[in-house]
């Protein structure tokens, strides 16, 4: 399943999912708010997960009582404004990868990547008639 979210990829670990999920932001042509609605699926489907398993309820329900999710959230600090939902995405992403996906078996999985290629597809669609602003020639995050 790796590769299909982008929190998922190869060598994407506790925090330096950033950048991976600002190219796939960026890739995909979405804007700060259509970010923020990809941001807000997934955070909406992990709450839902939480709430549903006790153990899971007892040790991370505190974190979903509040929006966004993780330890970014409110603290924009030295970040870009437009990067901030991929940081908040990289902590919720990380929780999902290491505490969320594993629960789930090969059927709970497709359906869960089925869901996501819609709601992606979506987003493209709307990405059409709100385009965002096109990338610097060096991006925040690469290197020159």
């Amino acid at each position: 399943m790796a590769g299909h979210f982008p929190f998922l990829g190869r060598g994407v670990r506790y925090g330096g999912a950033r950048m991976t999920i600002a190219a796939f932001f960026e890739a995909h042509g979405l804007n700060e708010e259509l970010q923020e609605k990809y941001y807000k699926w997934w955070y909406d489907w992990a709450k839902n997960f939480v709430e549903q398993d006790e153990g899971l309820k007892a040790a991370k329900g505190v974190a979903f009582q509040h929006y966004p999710y993780g330890q970014h959230a409110h603290r924009p600090f030295h970040l870009h404004s437009d990067k901030i939902w991929a940081v908040h995405l990289a902590d919720l992403g990380d929780l999902i990868r290491d505490s969320l996906l594993p629960k789930l078996d090969a059927k709970a999985r497709k359906t869960l990547e089925q869901a996501h290629a819609a709601m992606l597809e979506e987003l493209k669609q709307e990405a059409a008639s709100k385009p965002r602003q096109p990338a610097p020639e060096v991006g925040y995050f690469r290197h020159i």
